[in-house]
C-alpha cells in the first residue's frame, strides 16, 4: 500500500507529536503508511502525488483571512505551499482531508468567504449531516447529529459554487464540505480525543481561543458530552483510498 501523507503546522512538539499519534489511531495506521512533514519547520518542496494514497491536513494556529501584514514567514510560505499542492489536487480530484485548517487551506483555495463571523470556542458540538453527507461514503457510518470537538477564530461565511455542504451546526453553518468526488475539509477535528483536545487547549491558552481566567471552563467544555463518531471518518478515508 502507498503511504498517505499528514501535513502538519503545528511548531509545539507536545501537541505536534500528539496530533500525529491521533492520526495514526484513527486510521489504523502505522508510521510507515502515515508519513509527516511538519510544514512550520521546513518548506513542502516538491510532491509527486503518485506515491501517495491520499492526503492528510491537520489543525493549526494559522488563519488564512488574517490581513497579509499580519502573517508571519513561516505562515505565508506555508500558505504559499498549499495553494501549489492545491492547484493539483483540485484538479485531479485526488483524495484529500483537511481537517480545522483544512478548511481554511481549501476553502480559500476554491474562492470561500472565511472571516470570523462564525468563530466557536473549544467545545464539543452537535454537527448534523446534510442530505449530501447523509449520501457521502466517508459520513455514511455516521447518525445524523454526533459529537465533535470545535475552536476556532475564522470559519467559512459562504461556500463556494463548485463546494457541496455535507454537515452543519447551529453556531458555524459549515462544518464539512467536500470538492468534486474525493477533496474533503472539515470545521470540527476528527482526530481529536478529550485528552488531546486538553493538551492543545494548554498549549495554547495564550493564543486568544478564550480569557486568561477560562483555561478551567474550557477544559470543562471538551467534556461536556463524549465524541465517539468522528475518528470514523479518518477510518472510512483510509479504506475507501488505500491502494
Amino acid at each position: 500500500m502507498k503511504p498517505f501523507l499528514l501535513l502538519a503546522t503545528r511548531a509545539e512538539d507536545v501537541p505536534a507529536d500528539e496530533e500525529y499519534a491521533l492520526f495514526l489511531r484513527y486510521t489504523g495506521l502505522d508510521e510507515k503508511h502515515l508519513v509527516r512533514h511538519r510544514l512550520e519547520a521546513q518548506p513542502l518542496g516538491e510532491v509527486d502525488l503518485d506515491d501517495y494514497s491520499g492526503v492528510f491536513v491537520g489543525g493549526g494556529p494559522f488563519n488564512a483571512s488574517d490581513p497579509p501584514e499580519k502573517k508571519s514567514a513561516v505562515q505565508r510560505r506555508a500558505e504559499a505551499d498549499f495553494a501549489r499542492l492545491l492547484d493539483e489536487v483540485v484538479p485531479r480530484d485526488f483524495p484529500f482531508l483537511g481537517a480545522c485548517y483544512g478548511v481554511g487551506t481549501l476553502g480559500a483555495h476554491q474562492g470561500a468567504v472565511i472571516d470570523g463571523t462564525y468563530r466557536e470556542p473549544i467545545s464539543v458540538i452537535t454537527v448534523q449531516r446534510t442530505p449530501e453527507g447523509a449520501a457521502d461514503p466517508l459520513l455514511a457510518g455516521l447518525p445524523d447529529e454526533f459529537a465533535a470537538f470545535v475552536g476556532h477564530k475564522e470559519s467559512i461565511a459562504a461556500l463556494p459554487p463548485s463546494a457541496t455542504l455535507l454537515a452543519t451546526s447551529a453556531a458555524c453553518p459549515v462544518q464539512m464540505f467536500r470538492v468534486g468526488r474525493n477533496v474533503y475539509a472539515t470545521q470540527f477535528h476528527p482526530e481529536c480525543d478529550v485528552e488531546g483536545i486538553s493538551t492543545r487547549i494548554r498549549a495554547y491558552a495564550k493564543h486568544g481561543y478564550f480569557a486568561p481566567d477560562e483555561l478551567d471552563l474550557t477544559l470543562e467544555a471538551v467534556r461536556r458530552l463524549p465524541v465517539t463518531h468522528t475518528g470514523g471518518i479518518l477510518r472510512a478515508f483510509v479504506e475507501r483510498y488505500a491502494r
